[in-house]
């Protein structure tokens, strides 16, 4: 019976990868179905609190973009890797981690992808060098970002034995950095140089790569750095809050004090970010929605809240066999 009920989670993760977009997120809500009306597994709570602070920060993240914010780091990025082209393989997942780092979601660095593919080309060494560590690295910062679901997740597992934010970032955000060094000195000897690529060759001699003209950079809107400021001021008071929790306020309830909890604090604080970017950069809250990272976000939710809930359900209608297997 588990062995069918596990065949079930791995087609509906299998299907829902083939499908990309929301798919993931509604074959997990076929497997979960499948699990509970077919199998007579009991559903668990839905990662409700999860889906919320992922909910908040991608509508912060939203409006930093509307608001020009990210069109501001972009360019910041692009100055930074075009001072070093040769060593882009290094530096690009440099930028990409420090971009998940600080926005608390992959889907940030989508926008300095084509850049590093430019910058890549543009100094002869080959694109996917920087691009393959650069997209691996957004992605190992999600687990040392402090606004990230996986980052609050841990603590929420880990606050009962005295361990703070800061504790899990302390050993969190090295770790990564050095796997994502070592990676891009790896990625650096992937294949072949660009001028002895055969295939290369060929298509540069067919003109396949015409040379492109400097691009006009158009003026960011006046409250970009603004909102990237605010944004700041967000991801460093959410950081202060994890790390010293005598900051959250407490309620005395029955007897018993309760404390604010970090998910709850990461949502109020990155809603009130993104109200103040708003309002003090004059954003058009229809191009939030609009918006790349927002529609990105959108889809990781919906991810999440099928396949998580479906995985919890089969973890714990099956947990006398995987403690079993202790």
């Amino acid at each position: 019976m588990i062995a069918l009920e596990l065949l079930v989670v791995l087609s509906a993760i299998l299907l829902g990868a083939r499908i990309s977009g929301i798919g993931l997120g509604v074959m997990g809500g076929l497997g979960l179905a499948i699990l509970v009306f077919g199998f007579g597994l009991q559903p668990t709570s839905a990662p409700i609190d999860v889906m919320l602070m992922i909910i908040a920060v991608i509508t912060t993240a939203g409006c930093l973009q509307a608001a020009g914010g990210m069109d501001f780091l972009v360019r910041v990025a692009e100055k930074i890797l075009r001072r070093n082209p040769k060593r882009i393989t290094f530096f690009a997942p440099l930028v990409t981690y420090c971009f998940t780092l600080f926005a608390g979601t992959g889907h940030v660095a989508y926008a300095v992808l084509p850049v590093i593919a430019e910058v890549a080309h543009e100094s002869g060494v080959r694109p996917e060098r920087p691009l393959s560590i650069a997209v691996i690295a957004s992605q190992a910062a999600i687990t040392a970002s402090p606004i990230s679901a996986a980052t609050v997740a841990l603590l929420a597992l880990l606050s009962p034995a005295g361990i703070h934010l800061g504790d899990i970032l302390q050993i969190a955000i090295p770790a990564t950095l050095i796997g994502t060094m070592a990676g891009a000195l790896m990625a650096s000897r992937q294949g072949c140089e660009l001028h002895l690529d055969p295939v290369y060759r060929e298509r540069l001699e067919r003109g396949d790569f015409a040379q492109e003209k400097d691009r006009e950079q158009s003026a960011l809107p006046k409250g970009a750095r603004r909102s990237v400021w605010l944004f700041f001021v967000a991801v460093v008071s959410v950081v202060m809050l994890g790390s010293f929790p005598e900051l959250r306020p407490s309620w005395v309830v029955d007897g018993a004090t309760i404390k604010l909890n970090m998910a709850q604090a990461i949502e109020m604080v990155m809603l009130s970010a993104a109200a103040l970017i708003l309002i003090c950069s004059k954003v058009n809250p229809e191009e939030v929605i609009k918006g790349s990272v927002f529609r990105a976000g959108s889809a990781a939710v919906i991810g999440i809240f099928g396949v998580a809930w479906m995985g919890d359900t089969f973890i714990q209608g099956n947990l006398a066999f995987f403690s079993l297997l202790n």
